[in-house]
């Protein structure tokens, strides 16, 4: 972190790393912030994001040196606000066009990047399988390209993924999963069109609550992203929660400090959310 940081603020180990109890049977995580890499500006500096107009020879230094950190392989995708979640292995290469990744593998890193849409890491209680899964409105509703609600939404893609998963490898057939929810736009900073609205409503009515109109202006609402990850993971059976509460310190727009932000910014980098099985 840099001196804009609040002194009351905790420290990234103990703010950002999930309490699961998983580290001692192998589980890691690491959640990257804007410290830390080469890019200039507006890009600075940890930029893991090659689709944004940086310099591409420094967002691959920037990913060697997150790697470096991570001491795992991480597998970066092409992020497209859709519904699938794939299974990488050490084979797997970059750019792949998917949402959610998941593995049984240890030392390979699941990865999405985001500016404002939220990381979700996911993993079962036993430390068999993980899952990083990238969740902005359009993946979190299932939304296709015709405007047309797809059969499920990305977090349930992966958690269906998982539970599958698990009941070939393992013949579990309810194992109990566990969700970390990362940094993304805040309820305050979130506003949206009467189109989110009606695609959220129509996905789920029980998300009414987590939409409001937003008090200067008209005709629009604020959404509340990290409640409607809640209720989703809540309807899905995954009750192990941690991470995002909400709060200031983990809205992207509030915290130039810490987070890039597309909403803030427009033109800006990506950070990064991995977890994987040392």
């Amino acid at each position: 972190m840099n001196s804009q940081n609040s002194s009351s603020d905790p420290a990234p180990q103990d703010f950002w790393v999930p309490d699961w109890g998983l580290a001692k049977l192998g589980v890691r995580v690491h959640l990257s912030l804007r410290d830390g890499g080469v890019s200039n500006a507006p890009y600075e500096s940890m930029n893991l994001g090659l689709h944004v107009g940086d310099d591409p020879q420094a967002v691959e230094k920037n990913r060697a040196l997150y790697q470096a950190r991570l001491g795992a392989k991480a597998v970066f995708f092409d992020q497209v606000h859709g519904t699938q979640c794939l299974p990488i292995d050490h084979a797997s290469p970059n750019g792949l066009k998917a949402d959610g990744a998941y593995t049984l593998e240890k030392g390979l890193a699941c990865t999405m990047m985001v500016a404002d849409c939220m990381p979700l890491l996911l993993a079962d209680a036993k430390a068999r399988v993980v899952a990083a899964v990238h969740v902005g409105w359009r993946g979190l509703v299932g939304l296709g390209e015709g405007g047309q609600l797809l059969p499920q939404g990305v977090i349930q893609s992966g958690v269906k993924q998982l539970r599958q998963t698990l009941q070939v490898h393992f013949g579990e057939d309810e194992p109990t999963l566990m969700a970390w929810l990362g940094p993304c736009i805040g309820a305050n900073a979130f506003e949206v069109g009467p189109e989110v609205v009606k695609a959220f409503l129509m996905r789920d009515a029980q998300h009414q609550p987590f939409l409001v109109p937003h008090p200067h202006s008209p005709g629009k609402w604020l959404a509340d992203l990290p409640n409607l990850v809640r209720h989703e993971l809540l309807s899905l059976g995954v009750a192990r929660q941690s991470g995002n509460d909400g709060s200031s310190l983990w809205c992207t727009v509030s915290r130039p400090d810490l987070y890039f932000s597309h909403r803030r910014d427009q033109k800006t980098g990506r950070f990064a959310a991995s977890i994987w099985l040392a």
